[in-house]
Parts: C-alpha cells; sequence; structure tokens
C-alpha cells in the first residue's frame, strides 16, 4: 500500500511517500525494517519510483520525502537551503513526526551526503546507511560561480543544460533510451532550488565527524561518476570502521536509476547492514 501524507515541518508544508510492506513482519522489528529514501540535488522522491514498491515486496517500509522546495514540498520559510546539515535537521524532525527510530538510509548525492550527516549523528542512532555518489568531504564544485549563478539559472536554456548535464552524468552501461528517460525527469526541477543544492554540497564536510559513526555503512561509487573521484569514496569507507565500498562498474551518478535491477541490489546491501548489525549486537 502507498500512503502519500503531508506534514507540516517548520512552519511548511512537507510531501512524504510511504510504501507500507507487502509482506508481514515481526512487530517487534518494524523500526529496523525501515528505510529512509533520499532523493538528488533538485529532484524528487520520484527518482525512487522503480525502488521503493520492490523494497516493500520483501518486507520493508519505505520512506520517501520530497525535501523543501523539492517536488510537492513547499519551500523552506527562510529561502532555499544552501546548508545540507539543515536537510539533515529536517530529516531528523521527519523521522519524529513519523514515530520512526533507527531506520537504514539511502541516499544518492546531496543525498548521499545526507546519509552521512545522518550516520554522524549519534545522538541520532541507525540500523544502518547506504551512501551513493558522495565523498564524505566537500563536493567537487566551484560555490562562488554558483553563488553569482543564481542571479540567472531561470533562464529558459538551464532546462536544457540539465538534460544534457544529466545525459553527461550517466554511465555508459545504460541504454540510451533509460538514459534519455532519467534526463527528461531530471528537467523538471527547480534551478534556483539545484543550485542552492550544489552550494550545499560544495561546502559540506563530515570528514572530522566520520570517528562518530555508530551504525554499519555501506559508500557505493559509480565508476563513471563525473562528480566524484571513486578512490576518495574509498578512502572516506576506510576510515569507518568496518565499512564497506562498492565500485559500480559502468555507472555514473544515478545508480537507483541507472541499475535495472537496482531494488534487488538494494534489498541486498539492507539485508548486509543488518548481519553486520546483528553480529555485533551479539559481540
Amino acid at each position: 500500500m502507498i500512503e502519500a501524507r503531508y506534514l507540516t515541518i517548520d512552519s511548511a508544508l512537507s510531501f512524504v511517500e510511504i510504501v507500507h510492506p507487502t509482506v508481514r513482519t515481526d512487530a517487534a522489528d518494524a523500526d529496523t525494517r525501515t528505510v529512509l529514501c533520499i532523493h538528488t540535488a533538485g529532484q524528487s522522491g520520484v527518482q525512487w519510483r522503480h525502488v521503493a514498491s520492490t523494497l516493500a515486496d520483501k518486507g520493508y517500509r519505505v520512506i520517501v520525502p520530497d525535501l523543501p522546495g523539492h517536488g510537492r514540498s513547499e519551500p523552506a520559510v527562510k529561502g532555499p537551503v544552501v546548508d545540507l546539515t539543515v536537510y539533515g535537521d529536517w530529516l531528523s524532525k521527519l523521522l519524529d513526526a513519523l514515530d520512526v527510530e533507527r531506520p537504514y538510509v539511502i541516499g544518492c548525492s546531496i543525498g548521499g551526503k545526507l546519509t552521512l550527516e545522518l550516520a554522524t549523528r549519534p545522538e541520532r542512532p541507525l540500523a544502518g546507511a547506504i551512501a551513493m555518489a558522495a565523498e564524505a568531504g566537500p563536493g567537487r564544485v566551484n560555490v562562488a560561480g554558483l553563488r553569482r549563478e543564481l542571479e540567472d539559472v531561470a533562464g529558459p536554456s538551464r532546462g536544457e543544460r540539465t538534460y544534457l548535464g544529466t545525459l553527461a552524468s550517466v554511465g555508459d552501461t545504460v541504454s540510451a533510451e533509460r538514459a534519455q528517460l532519467i534526463a527528461t525527469m531530471h528537467r523538471r526541477e527547480d534551478p534556483v532550488i539545484s543550485s542552492s543544492d550544489l552550494i550545499g554540497w560544495g561546502d559540506h564536510d563530515v570528514r572530522d565527524r566520520l570517528c562518530l559513526t555508530t551504525c554499519p555503512v555501506h559508500m557505493v561509487a559509480g565508476e563513471q561518476d563525473p562528480w566524484i573521484a571513486p578512490d576518495t569514496v574509498k578512502v572516506d569507507a576506510a576510515r569507518i570502521r568496518g565499512a564497506r565500498f562498492t565500485l559500480l562498474t559502468g555507472i555514473g551518478h544515478y545508480p537507483m536509476e541507472e541499475v535495472e535491477d537496482f531494488a534487488d541490489v538494494a534489498a541486498g546491501w539492507l539485508d548486509e547492514l543488518a548481519s553486520v548489525e546483528r553480529v555485533e549486537a551479539a559481540s
């Protein structure tokens, strides 16, 4: 069952889709079987449309929000967000509003950075974290240039730039038809929100907090991702006790959209995180 809800968070209406499991799970395991899925810069929870239902079929409750100013969520009251920790606080409030404790979190791009942001907040432990297409240090953008660009990003050519930029960020193992669909969906973005997100991407840095991680972590990078350096992601993973690193051959910046059977892949990763957590709890 898919439940669509609007919640008031920080004085603005926020949209969240909740996909309930189609198989019965142990009630005592309800919280640790919840997965929070976080979208990329400028986009919305629609990026998870092919993943959420399959994960629900495997027994997970899947929570897919639209961040403030994205998709069907109202803009943040104080304007576009340029600090990803603000989104981290918002996500914590969302989980509180839904009475969710210790979820698994999986995110991509700024969603990957937000996954690391939440994983390094020991006051609110997670069951596990899968951070995709994100380094622990500042993202690779020209923040000063993005701030100047905010003055003219709403021009009509921006849509084509987003379309072509998305095509350039997809790996060459993805079919042309699938790549065009991804780029067409991405073109729906609000350019002001996207540029603000990228400013947050360029400034966000949790490297000095990686030691605070209390849950199993899996960091994932696409081999052909132009936005990150996979070797840097691998080094970041090595700094987290017990973390796993996966390099996706022939994949770019959007694994959940590029990999055709991604829901099955993600379910395998989640099972591995659960196994690690059980081992640690028993030791």
